[in-house]
């Protein structure tokens, strides 16, 4: 599973989040960082490298910090530009279609902020439809959105169990069940790949405890029936 995560945020090395996340990365050699605003200072979008990009991959995600309600300015630029490009082409299409498409977001504020009765008044899945609907017109499989709400104000302990989360976003399967993440955090734990151990030990034991009940009750309903 190759992933590339287009990062659109104008100042990445001033941003704590990303920091934090990007550097949860780095040992992944099947992910691809590529940070937009880095590569297109002059916002002059390279369709044909771009859309290389996007087909040579498997897993594609928009990473950004919530603006005004959307992503950075930059992003929609690279949308325009690249979408369109692929749209044209018969061939393009074809290929693109199957592949996974997901969103990683921070924001500022509570995430109580975003519901119904809440501060801005519309749930963060109503303001990512933009997304979905683009997901649905390319044929890609959209995935359930990560957010992860301020982040300056989380404790050591949240940030690290975010970060595992984020990583298993990145790189866990296409179906992401609780014995698929077992799976995914044992093989991280045994190869000591980019997770703290010291905080995935217990959860991993916790989710083989979950294992073992779940396969006591669908014993019991194969017995019932």
């Amino acid at each position: 599973m190759k992933t590339l995560i287009i990062v659109a945020h104008p100042d990445v090395k001033g941003s704590m989040s990303q920091q934090f996340f990007l550097s949860g990365l780095e040992q992944e050699k099947e992910v691809m960082i590529h940070q937009l605003y880095d590569s297109y200072p002059e916002g002059k979008i390279d369709m044909g490298k771009e859309i290389e990009r996007v087909l040579s991959h498997d897993r594609i995600i928009f990473q950004f910090p919530l603006y005004w309600y959307s992503a950075p300015s930059l992003l929609k630029e690279w949308q325009d530009v690249v979408l369109s490009g692929i749209a044209s082409n018969d061939s393009y299409m074809k290929r693109v279609a199957g592949k996974e498409f997901g969103i990683v977001v921070s924001i500022g504020v509570k995430e109580t902020s975003y519901q119904a009765g809440g501060s801005v008044g519309l749930s963060l899945s109503e303001l990512m439809k933009p997304y979905q609907a683009m997901a649905t017109y390319f044929g890609l499989d959209f995935m359930p959105i990560f957010a992860n709400y301020q982040f300056m104000y989380q404790t050591e302990q949240a940030k690290k169990q975010v970060l595992v989360d984020y990583q298993y976003y990145v790189t866990g399967p296409k179906l992401k069940t609780l014995a698929s993440r077992t799976k995914w955090l044992r093989e991280r734990v045994m190869g000591s790949q980019t997770l703290d151990t010291d905080l995935v030990a217990p959860l991993l034991t916790q989710l083989e405890e979950n294992d073992d009940i779940i396969e006591d009750l669908n014993q019991t309903l194969a017995d019932m029936s």
